[in-house]
């Protein structure tokens, strides 16, 4: 899949390393913002108190 990836992208091996970071950035970018929140709409985290007597 890796090689395959780097085949289809143009250009020599920094601008494909720099377009692989890019990516990478925005995919990272997508879940933070909209998956991982929507994700945890779904988990019920329990409520934790410490140091309460």
């Amino acid at each position: 899949m890796y090689s395959a990836l780097w085949r289809v992208l143009p250009g020599p091996w920094w601008l494909r390393v720099l377009i692989l970071i890019i990516l990478a950035a925005a995919v990272l970018y997508a879940l933070v913002t909209w998956v991982f929140p929507f994700a945890d709409s779904f988990i019920d985290s329990p409520d934790v108190t410490v140091g309460s007597s």
